[in-house]
């Protein structure tokens, strides 16, 4: 399982090459999304026409959702890592679901996640 960041997404929708070519060799099945990613990349929509492909590109894929248990996760990294290395709640979240769920994540920020002991950054 491969949790694509929201950064990923953007660059796909910017047809970056390198991204795209990455992303067409992940078999689809793998590539899952968080809840958190989904509204970030809605909140960066431009305009009604780009918010509607957006969220139809998101129902094709499996949207992994924040539990309490997640939710808690998160909270214990901001506790951990805010002051330390800045961790922000929403890379927080993200970070949390790739744990418990023991998915990879695939994102352009691997310095907002390197320090998180057990999250698994996909190798490109």
């Amino acid at each position: 399982m491969i949790l694509i960041d929201t950064n990923i997404f953007i660059e796909f929708y910017k047809n970056n090459p390198k991204i795209c070519e990455i992303l067409e060799n992940i078999d689809l099945q793998k590539i899952v999304v968080s809840d958190v990613v989904c509204a970030e990349l809605y909140f960066g929509a431009r305009n009604k026409q780009e918010l509607a492909a957006t969220i139809a590109d998101m129902k094709k894929l499996t949207v992994l959702s924040i539990s309490s248990q997640i939710s808690k996760l998160a909270v214990d990294l901001v506790k951990q890592y805010c002051l330390s290395h800045k961790l922000k709640l929403p890379d927080a979240q993200i970070a949390a679901i790739a744990l418990f769920y023991d998915a990879e994540l695939f994102t352009l920020n691997r310095k907002d996640f390197q320090y998180i002991p057990n999250l698994k950054l996909y190798q490109v």
